[in-house]
C-alpha cells in the first residue's frame, strides 16, 4: 500500500468495534476502498446508462433507436467478452500473486509479476484482436441477420479494441493487489465511460453510425489502457526491482490457464443468451426492436452486481493473503462481513427495478421500451441471487481454485445455452431474461458450496437477518410513492420512488441494519471527518 493510502487509513485507526486496533486494519481498508467504489459507481452507472441512452435516442428512440442499440451492443460486449477470455486470467494472477509477495515481504517482486503477466496477456489477446478483424465478415453475418454490414462494422472496431481491454484489466490488477482501490475507480469506473460519451459524440461530427460508436469504445479503452500503465508504474516504481523466481511465467500459466476460459465464460453468461436471441430468435420469436430492448434489459440488471463487483476487487487481495497464510477464521469474518455489505447497497436498487421497471426503460426511447418490463423483472431476481451470496466467485480464484471455477462456468453456460435454444423460440427475450435467472442462481449456489467446502468460509450469519427491516421500510416507502405519483409523468413517478424509497432506507439501516461496532466505527468517523473540516 502507498503512504498516502496507509495516511488516509490512519487517521481512522482508533474506532471501536471490529473495526479497532490493528486487527481491524483490514476492515478499514475494505471500509475505505468500498465508500471510494461508492462514488466511483455512481459515475461508471451514470456514465454507462448515459451512453446507451445516447445512443438510443441518437438514432431516433423508439424502435429505429433500439435497433441501433442493439447493433452497438453486438459490438462492445463482443470486445469485452473476447478480452476476458484473451487476457489469459492475467488480471486475476497479477491480484492474486502482487497480494502474496507484498503478505510475504517480498514488494519488490511485483514489478516482475506484473510485467509477466502483462507480456502473457497482450501476445494472446493482440492475437486474438487480430483474428477478429480479419474475421469481421463471418462473424458480423452470423449474428445478424438484418443488417450485417452495420454488424461487421461494428466487429472490426471490437477487434481493435480487445488487447487494451485486456491490458488496463492486468495493470488495475497490479494496483489493486496492492490494496489500492482508487486506480480502478479512476480509470475504469469513471474515465473510460465518459471518454466513450465524450469520443462518441466527436467521432459522430465525422461519421453519424453505429459502427462509429464503437470505434468510440475502441479509443476510450485505448486511453484507459494508459491510465493504467500509468498508475500502476508510478505506484511500483519505488520498489527496488527483485529478479523474477524461477518458473514464475510458468506459474503465472498454470494459474491463469483455467481463468481464461472462465473469464471468457463469466462475461458471456450475461449475454449467452442475447446473442443467441440475435442469432436464432431474430425474425421469428424476436425482433430487431426488441432485441435492442433486450440489450437495454441486460445493462439494466446489471447494475445490480456492478456494487459486488467493486465490492469483490477490494475483497480479492486480502483473500489471497489471508489465504496463503492459512487464517480462515479471519478470513470468513471478513467475508460475512463484506457480503453483507454488498447487499445493503444493493437493496434500493433492486427493490426500484422490481417496482419501476416500465419508467427505468422509458429512459432509452420512450414507450417502446416499456415491452421488455417482464424480462428485466426476470432478470433482476437472478441478479439478486448473484448478489446475496457475495464475492463467492472472486473467492474460489484467489484461493487458487481456478479449475473448479471453470467447472463451474462451463456447466452454467452450457446450461445457459440450452436454456435459451429451448425458451427464446418460445417466449422470446423473456425466455431469454428466464434462461439466464435460473443459470445465474444454480451457478451461484454451486459456487457457494464449493467455497465452504474448500476454503471453510460461508457468507451468511446473523446479523444478515438486520437487513429485513431496513429492506421492507424501503419497499413500503416506494410503494407509497408510486400510488400517489402520477402515472402520465412517468420521469417524476420514477425519481419520486428512488428518493422515497432513499430517505426511508438510510436512516433505518443505520438504526437496525449495522451492529454495535459498525455504529461506533461509523460515528467515529463522521467525527473525524468534521474535525478535519474544522481544522481545514
Amino acid at each position: 500500500m502507498d503512504p498516502e493510502e496507509e495516511a488516509q487509513l490512519e487517521v481512522a485507526a482508533t474506532p471501536g468495534g471490529v473495526f479497532a486496533g490493528t486487527e481491524g486494519k483490514d476492515f478499514r481498508v475494505l471500509a475505505a476502498g468500498t465508500a471510494q467504489n461508492i462514488i466511483g459507481l455512481g459515475v461508471f452507472v451514470i456514465g454507462t446508462f448515459a451512453a446507451n441512452i445516447l445512443i438510443a435516442r441518437s438514432f431516433g428512440g423508439g424502435t429505429a433507436g433500439a435497433t441501433a442499440l442493439g447493433i452497438v451492443t453486438l459490438g462492445t460486449q463482443f470486445a469485452f467478452i473476447a478480452a476476458a477470455g484473451t487476457r489469459m486470467g492475467m488480471d486475476m494472477a497479477s491480484v492474486r500473486y502482487v497480494a502474496i509477495e507484498v503478505g510475504a515481504g517480498r514488494p519488490g517482486a511485483v514489478r516482475v509479476v506484473v510485467a509477466r503477466a502483462v507480456l502473457i496477456a497482450l501476445a494472446v489477446s493482440t492475437a486474438a484482436g487480430a483474428l477478429t478483424v480479419a474475421l469481421a465478415t463471418p462473424i458480423g453475418s452470423a449474428l445478424s441477420k438484418e443488417d450485417s454490414a452495420a454488424t461487421i462494422a461494428s466487429i472490426r472496431a471490437a477487434g481493435v479494441a480487445i488487447p487494451f481491454i485486456a491490458l488496463t484489466y492486468v495493470w488495475l490488477g497490479g494496483s489493486r493487489g496492492m490494496k489500492v482501490m482508487r486506480h480502478t475507480l479512476y480509470v475504469q469506473w469513471v474515465a473510460q465511460p465518459l471518454l466513450w460519451i465524450v469520443l462518441m459524440l466527436a467521432l459522430w461530427r465525422v461519421d453519424k453510425t453505429e459502427p462509429m460508436a464503437v470505434w468510440a469504445y475502441a479509443a476510450s479503452w485505448v486511453l484507459a489502457a494508459a491510465g493504467g500503465w500509468f498508475f500502476w508504474t508510478a505506484l511500483s516504481r519505488r520498489f527496488a526491482k527483485e529478479p523474477a523466481e524461477d518458473g514464475l511465467t510458468a506459474a503465472l500459466i498454470k494459474y491463469g490457464g483455467p481463468r481464461a476460459p472462465a473469464a471468457l465464460l463469466s462475461q458471456g453468461l450475461f449475454w449467452i443468451d442475447y446473442f443467441v436471441a440475435a442469432s436464432v430468435g431474430l425474425g421469428t420469436s424476436v425482433t430487431e426492436a426488441e432485441l435492442g430492448v433486450y440489450a437495454a434489459c441486460v445493462r439494466v440488471a446489471l447494475a445490480m452486481v456492478l456494487f459486488l463487483t467493486a465490492v469483490s476487487y477490494v475483497f480479492s487481495p486480502f483473500v489471497a493473503d489471508l489465504h496463503a497464510r492459512g487464517e480462515t477464521q479471519k478470513l470468513d469474518t471478513l467475508f460475512k462481513s463484506i457480503t453483507r455489505w454488498t447487499v445493503a447497497g444493493t437493496v434500493p436498487l433492486l427493490l426500484l427495478m422490481l417496482l419501476a421497471p416500465a419508467e427505468i426503460l422509458r429512459l432509452f426511447g420512450g414507450s417502446d421500451f416499456t415491452s421488455g418490463t417482464t424480462a428485466l423483472r426476470i432478470l433482476v431476481i437472478g441478479q439478486a441471487i448473484n448478489v446475496s451470496v457475495g464475492a463467492a466467485g472472486f473467492v474460489l480464484i484467489m484461493a487458487g481454485r481456478t479449475g473448479w471455477d471453470l467447472t463451474v462456468y462451463g456447466v452454467s453456460a452450457l446450461l445457459d445455452l440450452i436454456l435459451s435454444l429451448i425458451l427464446v423460440p418460445k417466449f422470446g427475450i423473456n425466455g431469454a431474461a428466464a434462461a439466464q435467472a435460473i443459470t445465474i442462481g444454480l451457478s451461484n449456489w454451486l459456487r457457494l458450496g464449493l467455497v465452504k467446502r474448500f476454503v471453510g468460509i460461508f457468507p451468511w450469519d446473523k446479523p444478515y437477518a438486520r437487513l429485513a427491516l431496513p429492506a421492507a421500510a424501503c419497499a413500503i416507502a416506494m410503494l407509497a410513492a408510486q400510488a400517489v405519483l402520477p402515472d402520465k409523468k412517468w420521469l417524476l413517478e420514477l425519481i419520486g420512488i428512488g428518493l422515497a424509497g432513499a430517505l426511508v432506507y438510510v436512516p433505518v439501516l443505520l438504526r437496525f441494519g449495522l451492529t454495535d461496532g459498525e455504529r461506533v466505527a461509523l460515528r467515529n468517523g463522521i467525527a473525524k471527518v468534521r474535525g478535519r473540516s474544522t481544522a481545514a
